[in-house]
């Protein structure tokens, strides 16, 4: 089973105050998942051949407990299925006292000068 951490310090500008996701200063709940987003991007990319990426498609977490600035918070991400060009994670997120949130995230390969230019043209 593949799988990948990322980790990082808790900032002010990661506070749900400055992202204005909520009013108090601890670790916001989009920073929380951009972590573990990051985490299963990583992963993937060791499994996608080479002029491919993958873009995130789906995400369902829980946020059960608060951090503050300062926190060391690490996202681990599981590679749990891979059908075709779909890739399934796991995704967890800890402190040094223990869990703060996990769930499932989706990931889908894709060409990448093929999804530019698609927006290039819309």
């Amino acid at each position: 089973m593949e799988y990948l951490e990322s980790s990082m310090t808790v900032r002010e500008e990661q506070t749900a105050k400055a992202m204005g996701s909520g009013d108090l200063p601890v670790l916001a709940t989009p920073a929380m998942i951009a972590l573990m987003e990051n985490a299963a991007m990583r992963c993937a990319a060791q499994l996608v051949p080479e002029g491919c990426t993958t873009v995130g498609t789906r995400m369902e977490v829980t946020h059960d407990r608060a951090c503050g600035v300062g926190a060391v918070v690490t996202a681990r991400a599981t590679l749990t299925e891979q059908t075709d060009r779909v890739f399934t994670f796991r995704v967890e997120a800890f402190d040094e006292k223990g869990p703060i949130g996990a769930g499932v995230h989706t990931r889908v390969s894709v060409l990448r000068d093929r999804f530019l230019a698609k927006l290039a043209n819309a």
